[in-house]
């Protein structure tokens, strides 16, 4: 059945900003406003807002900007007050309501396991990754292990996109991994290059190209530093993104990948490739089980991961240090048509694959705890590769809860609901607008209007951010037409502002972008557009 599609300002404007060269990741704020031009829905003392994004470190400064009252990053209204409630915990510090609280902390991690044995680890990633290597891959945990410390790289902060930069930081990364290597203080050592991911969500070819260049060149320093050092190296990577970077009518395509990623060996004990026999094929899960036998320590009992050396390879021998190096965003696909990682120079990674033993790992779908049939993504990813068996995402539980209807019945968001309506204040529904995001999907904003409609609330708002990673141009026009239609459908809510998710979705302490959209919430400043 056709949807049956309606004239809306608003994606009209998105349309325009297009033609005069904006984009969706990086959209200037629109404001929808009366006749008189005052904006419509703007955040007001007492509101409820329910933020509905669903990863969390992208959401909690826009958060604290709303909510805390002690911040003071730029002008906010003190006398403001929010009740903000979060589809699931961004920071245990945020003093907000959660619908779908965490289920704690995953125990047993890799990290965890390496600390109770003594085993001194260090993680160095640049600040694009920081949270990555620490809080994911130690099971969502805050706070470090014992003998456990993290070093994090400035990304550069003087541009204002990374395709200026697409080397990032990486040489500054790879300074600090061969001095740490060096040293004799670290046992396990976590490195990640991030330059593969984060330029491949860019529509930029040359950039592109450049960062898998730059990650392959040094990729081979710090490879031969560790071998040099008498350190097993592992090479590995979180999900697949450049490695399909156009879609079949060679449209470009910034998102994730469903593709496997690599597993390579390189242990400088054994220099032929048919001495360890791997797995023919793995999961991410099998990383931590394979680098804690790798160090002769059994794998405790929650880790359903496996050791993806089979035992018809030798006997080998303790290792007393490993390297873990993270390609992030480093896919593998056969086809070459849009690979950007097969139309680069890679001789390093290249001379890797093909001279040590090597295998393929899911990072995609239900392997990383996702809906069957989705990308990978940088969160699942390092979460799955620390704790060595599946743990479930939020987004599936929260799926599993739309369908079941036990959605529809979740205390904290009717609670929220019932009071913006008792009260007479208006509710504001936040955040992603995408059917692919890692941050969230549209089905949960629908599943909240549903609810919505079924308590008869009148002033709902929704605020919606935009981002074109793993989505077709111009995508956020069309997902706010979907929007406004459902929205027509349901006779209840209205789309009253959009911006880039680059202004609403920072985690490097950018407060000019968090700034610019606190900006467009309360005060309604922007690009305005009347209402119909």
């Amino acid at each position: 059945m056709k949807e049956n599609r309606l004239f809306s300002p608003m994606a009209q404007a998105i349309r325009d900003a297009y033609k005069s060269g904006q984009e969706d990741e990086t959209l200037e704020p629109i404001v929808l406003t009366d006749k008189k031009g005052n904006p419509i829905g703007r955040l007001k003392n007492g509101d409820y807002v329910i933020f509905y994004d669903i990863r969390g470190e992208r959401e909690i400064e826009l958060s604290q900007s709303l909510i805390d009252k002690n911040f003071n990053h730029f002008p906010v209204e003190k006398d403001l007050e929010i009740n903000l409630v979060t589809m699931i915990e961004y920071h245990p510090d945020l003093k907000t309501k959660v619908a779908f609280p965490p289920l704690g902390e995953t125990k047993d991690t890799l990290s965890e396991v390496l600390s109770k044995h003594g085993i001194n680890q260090v993680k160095i990633s640049e600040s694009e990754k920081a949270i990555h290597v620490s809080y994911f891959f130690n099971g969502k945990r805050i706070k470090a292990f014992p003998g456990e410390n993290t070093i994090v790289i400035p990304s550069p902060s003087n541009i204002k996109n990374y395709n200026e930069k697409p080397e990032m930081s990486i040489e500054k990364v790879s300074k600090t991994a061969i001095a740490q290597l060096k040293d004799k203080k670290y046992d396990f050592f976590l490195v990640n290059f991030a330059n593969v991911d984060v330029v491949g969500h860019i529509e930029d070819e040359k950039a592109v190209q450049k960062a898998v260049e730059a990650v392959d060149f040094y990729m081979g320093k710090v490879v031969k530093e560790a071998l040099n050092s008498g350190i097993t190296v592992i090479v590995t990577a979180d999900h697949g993104t450049v490695e399909e970077w156009l879609y079949p009518e060679g449209t470009i395509n910034t998102g994730h990948t469903k593709n496997p990623v690599p597993f390579i060996l390189i242990d400088p004990l054994y220099d032929s490739k048919e001495e360890i026999i791997l797995e023919r094929e793995g999961n991410l899960i099998d990383v931590a089980p394979t680098i804690l036998s790798l160090f002769n320590i059994p794998k405790p009992e929650s880790m359903t991961g496996k050791n993806l050396i089979l035992n018809n390879s030798p006997i080998l021998k303790k290792r007393n240090r490993i390297l873990l190096l993270i390609l992030d965003g480093w896919g593998l696909r056969e086809e070459k048509h849009g690979n950007m990682i097969a139309k680069a120079n890679t001789p390093n990674f290249d001379y890797f694959w093909k001279n040590y033993p090597s295998t393929k790992l899911n990072a995609s779908g239900e392997s990383v705890g996702m809906p069957a049939g989705t990308v990978g993504n940088s969160e699942a990813g390092h979460l799955h590769l620390g704790a060595g068996r599946i743990i479930y995402s939020d987004r599936l539980r929260i799926d599993k809860a739309i369908e079941d209807g036990s959605f529809f019945q979740n205390k904290t968001l009717l609670r929220a609901m019932n009071k913006a309506r008792d009260s007479n204040k208006s509710l504001h529904l936040m955040g992603i607008v995408s059917f692919y995001s890692s941050h969230g999907t549209i089905k949960h904003l629908f599943a909240l209007l549903k609810m919505v409609k079924n308590l008869n609330l009148k002033n709902v708002y929704i605020h919606s951010f935009l981002g074109r990673r793993g989505e077709r141009p111009e995508s956020g026009a069309i997902y706010i037409e979907k929007v406004e239609n459902e929205v027509k459908k349901l006779g209840v809510g209205k789309v009253v502002s959009v911006i880039g998710r680059y202004w609403a979705l920072d985690r490097e302490e950018n407060w000019d972008r968090i700034e610019k959209t606190y900006k467009m919430l309360v005060y309604g400043e922007g690009k305005h557009i009347f209402e119909l």
